[in-house]
């Protein structure tokens, strides 16, 4: 290996792990200003000289390799999904400290709500069985909707739960433990049920799960000087909850948390899959819905791939879409990926766009799955994870990427500039 790449390796291993500690939920974080998230220094550590490295020879992997001894700052482009679920169980403090660490100038809380309708961070709304440790608790177990039942090897039959944040109050949800999202389909226990994280990524953090709710996020993301991409989740329980807590509520209470913290609306990216969400907060909450996201993993149909579909949400006065990564690329005819059309008729209408979710595939030797289905035959390597980067920044112009692990988009990011 080069000494040029190896030093870099070497240096920012051991910054990493001499920052190990802050990622702990009782470290203290200092008080910074948003607006000055770009001046503060990061922490990249090995991966994406790692990922550089494995490139194809070429133009781009020449421009990312002459980058390797600049210093990286924080850069809006990178923005964390779920803090950094790659190896931190997601949506805990010490995911999204991790994150920061990595330089995301932006973090992603998904705002789930529960059954004393408080806001917390969770990926889904019932996903309580597979990201925390609550089969594990039998009396909140017992409150699930669907309580632990373990695997039959006789019958046939996997293990089942389903627990969801509306089955539990905020304070018996904090009493939980963050964990990675995985769980056995063979588990006859309930500990083993805990078990069946990818290979590819690792429990070595997950001894450490400090949940949040989401004005905690808020507060924590604050500190940290960052920025917020908070995402309403939609409902898997019927609405109004309960009779009288509408989706209109549950929106305009998300929001209302940043206004009481004091966050100014420039420093909010809302996010929702529900176009409804997002023209309430246009038109109810302007200052905050002037930068509210629509988030869009449909098919390519002609129907949501067309310029008159693109003109139609600009109309309703969205102004950020963010499609799935594989919706924004394609593949030309001597199979290099390039834009897609929904990407030039999104941008010829003038929308913003971010991409979602890299690091999310696993290694990329074999293709990069749903993620990249639209280039999956072009990608048999972990550093093309920087060529759909650079076809993304670079020929779409996408304003950020979502990345479960940010250290690979902040390391773009710095090299070719961007803020």
């Amino acid at each position: 290996m080069k000494v040029s790449l190896l030093l870099p390796l070497i240096i920012g291993t051991l910054t990493m792990l001499s920052g190990c500690n802050d990622s702990d939920s009782n470290a203290s974080v200092p008080e910074a200003n948003p607006s000055d998230n770009n001046e503060q220094l990061v922490q990249l550590g090995p991966r994406p000289y790692f990922l550089v490295n494995d490139m194809d020879d070429g133009e781009l992997k020449s421009k990312l390799q002459a980058c390797e001894s600049i210093p990286a700052v924080s850069t809006n482009f990178s923005i964390a999904h779920r803090g950094a679920p790659l190896q931190f169980p997601e949506h805990t403090r010490e995911s999204y400290v991790a994150a920061a660490k990595m330089g995301a100038g932006i973090i992603e809380c998904d705002v789930a709500f529960t059954k004393d309708r408080q806001l917390v961070c969770r990926h889904a709304q019932n996903d309580l069985h597979t990201t925390t440790n609550i089969v594990a608790v039998p009396e909140l177990n017992a409150k699930c909707t669907k309580p632990f039942v373990p695997a039959n090897p006789g019958a046939g039959t996997k293990a089942e739960a389903e627990c969801r944040t509306s089955d539990i109050t905020l304070a018996e949800f904090k009493s939980l433990r963050g964990k990675m999202d995985a769980f056995d389909e063979n588990a006859t226990t309930p500990q083993e049920y805990l078990g069946g994280t990818a290979d590819w990524r690792t429990n070595l953090y997950a001894t450490e799960g400090s949940l949040l709710s989401h004005r905690e996020s808020i507060e924590l993301i604050k500190k940290l000087g960052l920025k917020f991409t908070p995402e309403l989740k939609t409902p898997v329980v019927d609405m109004p909850f309960e009779g009288d807590y509408t989706q209109e509520d549950y929106a305009r209470q998300m929001i209302n948390e940043y206004i009481a913290a004091g966050v100014k609306p420039e420093d909010v990216w809302p996010q929702s899959f529900l176009l409804d969400d997002v023209v309430f907060w246009v038109n109810q909450m302007p200052e905050f819905g002037r930068q509210a996201v629509f988030l869009d993993e449909k098919s390519n149909d002609p129907d949501n791939v067309s310029m008159a579909y693109m003109e139609s949400l600009a109309q309703k006065g969205v102004s950020i879409l963010a499609p799935a990564l594989w919706k924004m690329l394609t593949l030309n005819g001597h199979q290099e990926i390039v834009p897609s059309e929904y990407a030039f008729n999104a941008k010829a209408a003038g929308l913003d766009l971010i991409g979602w979710s890299l690091e999310r595939s696993g290694p990329l030797a074999e293709g990069g799955a749903w993620y990249y289905q639209t280039v999956n035959d072009a990608i048999n390597n972990d550093g093309d994870i920087y060529t759909v980067i650079d076809v993304l920044a670079r020929e779409i112009g996408v304003i950020g990427i979502f990345s479960d692990w940010p250290a690979t988009t902040t390391y773009y990011a710095n090299c070719m500039g961007l803020k």
